[in-house]
C-alpha cells in the first residue's frame, strides 16, 4: 500500500503536513475529511506491502461477523472493508482489510481475495464463501461460518478446561516431590542415620529413591519434556508411529472417549455446514477429513467416502466404519429418508455438544479427587518413612 506525503488545510485555514498510508488518493481524501482536513497536495513516495499476520480465532470470528452484518444490510464490500479498516482497533485486522480491499479493487472476487490469504482463511471457509457467491446467499453462508467457528471455539475452551487442572496439579505434585527428594529428605534421614538405630524397609526405599534424585536430577527433571519432544519428532518422521499414537489417544480411559466425541462433533458440524451451503457430500467429507486431526478417523472417513461414492447411503458408509454410535446413525438415516439431512446433522451437533459438556463435567469430578488421593499417598508415604525412624529414635532415648 502506498505511503502518501500530503499537505492539507483545516477549517481555520491552517496548513498541515504529514504522511499516512492509504489505498489511493480517494482513500487519503476520505481519511483526511474525517479529521476535518481538506487535501491540497499529495505524493506517493514509496510503496509498502501489508504483512497480514494470522488472526486469532476470536478476531477472525469478529471480522466475519461484522462482514456478515454489513453485507446483510446491503453495504458494498469495498465500503465495508474501508470502514472496518478505519474503525478496527486491531492492527492485524486493519492490514487484512487493506489487503482484501486492494485485491477486490483490482478485480478479484471475495472468495479469490480470501484464497490469497491461506494463513488466515482455511480452505473450507474459502470454498464456503465461493459457494455463497455462486448461490447469492453470501450473508447466510457467513452467518453459518460464524456460528460454526463460535461452536468450535467453545469446544477448544472445554478441552483446555479439561486438561488445565490435571496439568497444574501434576506440575505442583512433581515440584513438591523433587524438592522433598533432593533437599529435605536427605537432611532429615542423615540426621536419623547419625542417631543410630534400625531403619525400616520403607525408609530404606525412600533413601534409595532420594539418592537417585540427588545423583541424577539432571536426567529425571527434564525427562518428561524430552520424552514429549521425542514423541513429537517421531510423529513427524514416521506415519506408522503417528498412527499408533493417534490410536492410543482414542483409547485413553475417559479422556479418549471425550476426544473422540469432540472429533465426531466437528465432523458432523462441518458436514452439516457444507451440505447446507450447497457443497456436495463427497467434497464435504474431504473437508471433514482435513479438520479431524486424527489418522484413525481420517482412514475411516476415506473408506466411508469410497462406499458413498460407490452408491451407498451416508448412514451405511458411516455405520460400516463404526464412526458414529447407533443413535447417531439412526438420526442420519432418518434425515436421508425425510430429505432433511441438514437438519439431522444439526441435531447431531447439538447432541454431541450436550454429551461433551456432561462427559467433561463427569471426568473433572473424577480427576480432582483422584489427584488429591495420589498426592496424599505420595506425601503420606514420605512422611511415614521420615517420621517413623525419628519417632523410634526418640522413644529409645526416653527409655534410656
Amino acid at each position: 500500500m502506498p505511503l502518501y506525503r500530503y499537505r492539507a488545510v483545516d477549517k481555520q485555514g491552517r496548513v498541515t503536513k504529514g504522511e499516512t498510508d492509504a489505498l489511493n488518493e480517494f482513500d487519503l481524501t476520505a481519511q483526511l475529511k474525517k479529521n476535518d482536513l481538506e487535501l491540497i497536495r499529495a505524493s506517493s513516495n514509496k510503496s509498502r506491502k501489508h504483512s497480514v499476520h494470522k488472526l486469532s480465532r476470536r478476531d477472525l470470528i469478529q471480522f466475519l461477523f461484522q462482514l456478515e452484518m454489513l453485507l446483510r444490510a446491503g453495504v458494498p464490500i469495498q465500503a465495508i472493508l474501508s470502514d472496518l479498516r478505519e474503525t478496527s482497533e486491531t492492527p492485524h485486522i486493519k492490514a487484512l482489510c487493506a489487503n482484501l480491499y486492494e485485491k477486490i479493487d483490482s478485480g478479484s472476487t471475495i472468495s479469490e481475495a480470501f484464497a490469497a490469504n491461506p494463513g488466515i482463511f482455511p480452505e473450507l471457509v474459502v470454498n464456503l464463501i465461493r459457494a455463497g457467491e455462486g448461490t447469492g446467499q453470501l450473508p447466510y453462508v457467513l452467518q453459518e461460518i460464524v456460528a460454526s467457528l463460535k461452536w468450535q471455539d467453545e469446544l477448544v475452551s472445554k478441552t483446555r478446561q479439561l486438561l488445565t487442572y490435571p496439568a497444574f496439579v501434576t506440575l505442583v505434585v512433581g515440584s513438591v516431590v523433587v524438592f522433598l527428594m533432593t533437599y529435605l529428605v536427605p537432611q532429615i534421614l542423615g540426621f536419623v542415620a547419625n542417631m543410630g538405630g534400625t531403619i525400616p524397609l520403607q525408609t530404606v526405599v525412600l533413601l534409595w529413591v532420594s539418592d537417585k534424585f540427588v545423583r541424577y536430577w539432571w536426567i529425571i527433571v527434564p525427562a518428561p519434556f524430552v520424552i514429549i519432544v521425542l514423541i513429537l519428532i517421531l510423529s513427524k518422521m514416521s506415519y506408522r508411529f503417528r498412527r499408533m499414537m493417534h490410536a492410543a489417544q482414542l483409547r485413553i480411559p475417559y479422556v479418549g472417549t471425550i476426544i473422540k466425541k469432540i472429533i465426531l462433533a466437528r465432523i458432523s458440524d462441518t458436514l452439516g455446514l457444507t451440505y447446507r451451503t450447497g457443497i456436495p457430500v463427497l467434497d464435504g467429507l474431504v473437508y471433514c477429513r482435513n479438520i479431524s486431526g486424527n489418522i484413525v478417523v481420517q482412514e475411516a472417513l476415506d473408506l466411508a467416502r469410497t462406499d458413498i461414492a460407490n452408491g451407498a447411503p451416508i448412514s451405511r458408509g458411516f455405520s460400516a466404519q463404526k464412526l458414529f454410535p447407533p443413535l447417531v446413525i439412526r438420526m442420519i438415516r432418518v434425515g436421508e429418508e425425510t430429505g432433511d439431512l441438514a437438519g439431522s446433522l444439526k441435531n447431531i451437533s447439538y447432541f454431541y455438544n450436550r454429551d461433551i459438556n456432561d462427559s467433561i463435567s463427569r471426568v473433572q469430578a473424577l480427576i480432582e479427587p483422584t489427584l488429591t488421593i495420589v498426592l496424599g499417598i505420595i506425601l503420606g508415604w514420605i512422611m511415614m518413612a521420615v517420621l517413623g525412624p525419628i519417632y523410634d529414635t526418640i522413644a529409645k532415648l526416653k527409655l534410656t
